[in-house]
């Protein structure tokens, strides 16, 4: 098996008001959108992130309930530049409806972190972090900043 992630797909409570937050609050563009069953963004070189309803993808996978959101151990990544790019994603997010989880601030491994949990109560971490560079293909290294 190959080293890779093509697809993360979120299991969301309510899939319209998910997509407005992403899409209207967000201002990201679908690649496709069935309405009411499913909406994909391509966030990244042969990534996607599909938004499909809670109850149908207990039902897609195997019937059994899914983690809930807000207390499972997870969160999405969301790097960026700079600490003022911190402040304005975390800004950003809560005006698009975005519970702030952990407010922009210095974080234990030296960047600068916050937390949002969008509609659904999944996770973002928006976070700067000093050498972790994102190349043009996708390519992520971690290190000293060039």
């Amino acid at each position: 098996m190959r080293q890779r992630l093509t697809c993360l797909t979120l299991g969301v409570t309510d899939l319209d008001e998910s997509k407005r937050f992403y899409v209207d609050g967000l201002g990201w563009q679908p690649t496709l959108d069935v309405p009411g069953e499913v909406v994909f963004f391509q966030i990244a070189p042969g990534q996607l992130l599909a938004l499909f309803g809670k109850d149908d993808l207990e039902a897609d996978s195997d019937g059994t309930t899914l983690a809930d959101p807000s207390t499972a151990p997870l969160s999405l990544g969301y790097n960026v530049d700079s600490e003022a790019e911190v402040i304005e994603t975390m800004a950003h997010a809560e005006k698009a409806g975005a519970t702030i989880v952990k407010p922009a601030q210095r974080a234990d491994f030296g960047g600068f972190h916050g937390y949002f949990a969008d509609p659904s109560g999944f996770r973002w971490e928006v976070v700067h972090a000093a050498g972790f560079q994102v190349a043009e293909d996708g390519t992520v290294s971690m290190g000293a900043e060039p």
